[in-house]
């Protein structure tokens, strides 16, 4: 039956692969548009339904994805969305099911050029670029993105464990990006999320994509940044957020 099921995967990762092609080239010159002649809400909405049309490429996979929110979103403040990392398919549910937040993303600065679509949306969109062989670098753009989301009251995504987990279990978190941003947030909210089961999509690689993935995350209630100091805050919320990830 496994075996069925990864064969009958081929042809419609073939189909799934040009439909989302086709969203990454299609929403490019909309992103562009919308961008410098109608401003940021409107490039922000062609961003929010890019995402949608890349869940409902991989409905045709059969991939489901369950959105819990256990917890009442603080609004008009800062918050700081932590979240275990499974593979790219992480985002785009993160990025549609709370949109209302408007959600940036701390991200490699590999991915700021060549990539259709998500490339000029990093760039362009509010999100911060950081290259992970230059500390100091990297530490001004957390900063930066940390004062951003102070200022206009958004959110910003970082995914502490640095690198994807590929087979689901979390890695421990690293410390030094959680630091700077509820030092220079200190008004925010941390937004634990946990992510199940985003790992299968990618169990072969790219391709195939495998057929019938249910993708789970778990919003748990937020937490003020001011309420304790940042080595518990961190404990507790990496604590949190594996108690939600699924084996």
């Amino acid at each position: 039956m496994k075996q069925a099921s990864k064969i009958l995967s081929y042809p419609f990762s073939v189909i799934f692969y040009f439909f989302f092609g086709l969203n990454l080239l299609l929403f490019h010159p909309t992103q562009w548009i919308c961008f410098h002649f109608f401003g940021y809400q409107a490039h922000k909405s062609s961003v929010d339904y890019f995402n949608w049309w890349i869940l409902r490429c991989l409905n045709i996979l059969g991939t489901r994805f369950t959105m819990n929110l256990h917890t009442s979103i603080p609004n008009n403040l800062p918050i700081i969305i932590v979240s275990n990392h499974q593979s790219m398919w992480d985002i785009p549910p993160i990025i549609w099911y709370l949109r209302k937040y408007h959600p940036k993303f701390i991200s490699k600065i590999e991915l700021g050029k060549g990539i259709p679509s998500i490339s000029f949306n990093l760039k362009h969109g509010g999100s911060v670029l950081i290259d992970r062989k230059n500390p100091k670098q990297a530490t001004e753009q957390i900063i930066k993105i940390a004062k951003y989301i102070s200022h206009y009251n958004r959110s910003v995504v970082i995914f502490p464990e640095g690198t994807r987990s590929r087979d689901g279990n979390p890695k421990p978190f690293k410390r030094r990006g959680l630091e700077t941003l509820f030092k220079y947030a200190p008004e925010a909210y941390v937004l634990p999320i946990s992510v199940s089961n985003s790992w299968k999509l990618q169990r072969y690689g790219m391709f195939p994509m495998p057929l019938g993935v249910r993708l789970k995350f778990i919003a748990h209630p937020a937490i003020k940044v001011s309420d304790y100091n940042t080595n518990e805050l961190i404990d507790k919320v990496e604590a949190i957020i594996n108690s939600g990830v699924e084996p």
